[in-house]
């Protein structure tokens, strides 16, 4: 059979000179020889293929019988197992065998779920039991037994505190059995508190305390208060019954012996029965003395520790955990009336006087190592030590205080100060007038420590900036902590004249009045005073107020407040004037074709000397005037000249008509004499130093009417103090007319 397999090269099949040249196509008589020798190939693989299964028949033929053994087999094996499949489909035992262990776990869940809610409504019976017992415990007068079974009870229903409402993923029967709880508390609630008041009371006829340690309460006799206590600690109600007897001993004890005036004598008597104390009363005796006032912290400490050991042992029996419930509830209160009555009262009202307050600090300490030994107060925790805690900062509450006191004094100042204008001052011509009053005769007039001037202020700047002065000096003398608080009582006092002041006066801010030009003094007064308090004080100062101590800041916001006041003045006056100008326009329109041409010019002109008269009286009123605002008082005039340029044109206009008709009046200067003066004051408001003098000298003021003492003060207003204005006022002063 190897023949089979081998390969036919084409090569072998022709002769080796048809193939010298592999690359040239083969011809027809090649081709046809190839055909032949390729078919007797084949017949001679054909003829040998034969003889090999000749030869090898019986192993071919035991071959085939083989394989159809094997397919037959197949065939029985396929049957078979559709069988089998048939036999399944027509009867399904798995789901029989699959039901069969469903129907077992639903059995046995029943089971277990009815076991369950045995054991449940076991349970729920049992809690039910116990709830009855409890009750019926509570009413048969074993309180500590009922309160037991009530915490108790109180876990097993799964009760938080602070539950007020039922859980909706939770069973029914437990909120019923919450419910039942709440009630059976309510219930020994309301027990206990009657047995607490019961064995707590006040008779007040008698002023005593009376203690009653065998109770009794709808049938229950014999009821001990020492249970009545046990049974309020343990359900949690101590604070609660404790509270009611902190009250009443509060009220009817601490309280008269804080306030008191006098002595209160306290007398303990025991009542006892087959060796059992039955009764304890606490007697109030007051003293017959009268009330002095001031009853002195030692001798109150003393009363109130006295009643404080009654409550610890006739009360709370010396339970240290119920004696510090009662001192929780009491000592806040108790704590804060001795503050406020007593301690605060004692503190000092002089820095000086400080280190007296050693003695105070010292009773106080031993007041409350007395109520930490009887465990009325914690000895632990220092925030319970609020006297001792009051005491030793008792710096801090002078400073606080006596801050309180800066404060309420200086608004007191500014909020009742009219800003009025004492007469004889307005009589006597102001500030520095020859013919004034003296410099140091009225507390209105102050120098300005940097302008080398001087000005009239409000009552209320000059009792402020010595109540600032004053506690300066108060600063220099103090502690650090002390001298901080005053330091800032200071500032704060000078800033409430910004914050009270122009709030105040507003009102009169929108009218010509003095209340703006004696604000604006003020303001000037106030900054010139805060640039040298630094200076005045700062090396006096403790060294850790040296770091902090700036008043200089406040100087420039004062200045423009009063630049800002003037300013304001400044508009609403030129608005008045406008104002009166329009007046006597209108009047002249009403007179001027009515009246007698005469009547006109002499009514007219007594109208306007009047007006101009006050214009200039009031501008030589100002005693201080900075180079910018006289330019703005010039300009003020010439405008408003110029505003009576026609109304004095009328007037003119008449003088000539009369003079035509052969009737001659005064002249205009002579029929208005303050015309000429207020248009000279415009021309001196512009005018040097030296030529003012000149124009004295040379007797042109005194013509245009100005006085002697309108041309010094005039100059003291715009001119500083130097040796040139001392010049000219002597050269004025000098010369006679």
């Amino acid at each position: 059979m190897d023949v089979l397999f081998n390969t036919i090269n084409v090569r072998d099949l022709l002769s080796a000179t048809d193939l010298s040249d592999p690359s040239s196509p083969l011809s027809a008589p090649d081709l046809r020889l190839l055909i032949n020798r390729l078919e007797s190939h084949s017949q001679s693989i054909k003829a040998q293929v034969r003889s090999y299964l000749l030869s090898h028949q019986p192993e071919f033929s035991s071959l085939f019988s083989l394989c159809s053994d094997l397919v037959s087999r197949t065939d029985d094996v396929s049957g078979e197992f559709h069988n089998l499949l048939r036999l399944i489909s027509d009867r399904p035992i798995d789901v029989e065998i699959r039901q069969a262990v469903s129907d077992i776990d639903e059995r046995m869940k029943e089971v277990k779920v009815k076991k369950e809610l045995l054991g449940l409504v076991r349970a729920i019976w049992g809690l039910t039991e116990r709830f009855r017992t409890a009750k019926e415990a509570l009413r048969s007068g074993q309180l500590k037994f009922a309160a037991q079974e009530l915490r108790e009870l109180k876990m097993a229903v799964r009760l938080c505190d602070g539950e007020d409402k039922q859980d909706e993923r939770e069973p029914l029967v437990y909120g019923l059995l919450k419910k039942e709880w709440h009630e059976s508390f309510e219930e020994m609630q309301e027990v206990l508190s009657k047995f607490v008041d019961q064995a707590v009371r006040y008779d007040q006829k008698l002023s005593r305390v009376q203690v009653k340690y065998q109770l009794s309460s709808d049938g229950n006799d014999g009821v001990d208060f020492h249970e009545v206590l046990e049974a309020l600690d343990v359900v949690g109600l101590l604070d609660y019954g404790l509270a009611r007897v902190a009250d009443m001993m509060i009220k009817y004890i601490i309280t008269p012996v804080i306030n008191s005036g006098s002595p209160i004598a306290f007398v303990e008597e025991l009542s006892k029965k087959s060796e059992k104390t039955v009764e304890a009363i606490l007697k109030i005796e007051r003293s017959s003395a009268p009330e002095t006032g001031n009853l002195d912290g030692e001798t109150i400490f003393s009363e109130i520790v006295q009643v404080v050991k009654f409550t610890c042992e006739r009360i709370c029996f010396q339970n240290a955990h119920w004696v510090q419930s009662f001192g929780r509830l009491a000592w806040t209160r108790i704590s804060e009336m001795i503050i406020s009555n007593v301690l605060s009262k004692v503190v000092p009202e002089d820095a000086s006087k400080l280190a007296n307050f050693q003695k105070i600090i010292d009773r106080t300490t031993e007041f409350e190592t007395a109520l930490k030994d009887l465990s009325f107060i914690s000895a632990s925790d220092s925030a319970e030590q609020r006297l001792s805690n009051f005491a030793e900062n008792v710096e801090v509450h002078f400073a606080a205080k006596r801050k309180t006191e800066i404060l309420a004094k200086a608004r007191k100042v500014l909020l009742h100060c009219d800003f009025a204008i004492p007469q004889e001052y307005i009589r006597k011509g102001g500030v520095g007038r020859s013919d004034g009053i003296a410099k140091d005769s009225s507390d209105h007039v102050v120098d300005l420590l940097f302008l080398s001037d001087r000005c009239f202020v409000s009552t209320a700047a000059s009792e402020l900036m010595k109540l600032v002065h004053q506690t300066l000096q108060d600063v220099c003398l103090s502690s650090p902590r002390v001298a901080l608080e005053l330091y800032h009582a200071a500032r704060d006092a000078i800033l409430l004249y910004e914050a009270i002041v122009p709030v105040k006066q507003e009102k009169q801010l929108d009218g010509i009045n003095q209340v703006a030009v004696l604000m604006h003094n003020d303001f000037l007064y106030l900054s010139q005073e805060i640039l040298g308090l630094a200076f005045q004080y700062w090396p006096e100062f403790p060294d850790s107020i040296k770091e902090r101590a700036v008043f200089v800041d406040l100087a420039p916001r004062f200045l423009l407040k009063a630049e800002e006041v003037l300013q304001r003045e400044i508009q609403v006056v030129i608005y008045n004037l406008k104002g009166v100008v329009f007046i006597l326009e209108k009047v002249r329109i009403i007179w001027e074709p009515i009246l007698l041409p005469s009547t006109y010019y002499k009514s007219m002109g007594t109208v306007l000397d009047s007006v101009l008269s006050r214009i200039v009286r009031d501008i030589l009123f100002l005693d201080d005037m900075a180079a910018e605002e006289t330019l703005q008082l010039q300009r003020l005039i010439l405008l408003m000249l110029e505003g009576l340029s026609s109304l004095l044109g009328s007037l003119g206009a008449v003088t000539q008509e009369m003079k035509s008709q052969g009737t001659t009046l005064c002249s205009l200067d002579d029929l208005i004499p303050s015309l000429r003066k207020i248009r000279k004051l415009a021309e001196l408001l512009d005018m040097p130093l030296r030529s003012i003098t000149a124009a004295w000298e040379s007797g042109e003021l005194v013509s245009c009417g100005f006085t002697l003492t309108e041309v010094k003060d005039f100059i003291k207003a715009i001119f500083t103090d130097s040796p040139l204005r001392k010049e000219c006022l002597w050269r004025i002063e000098n010369i006679s007319f």
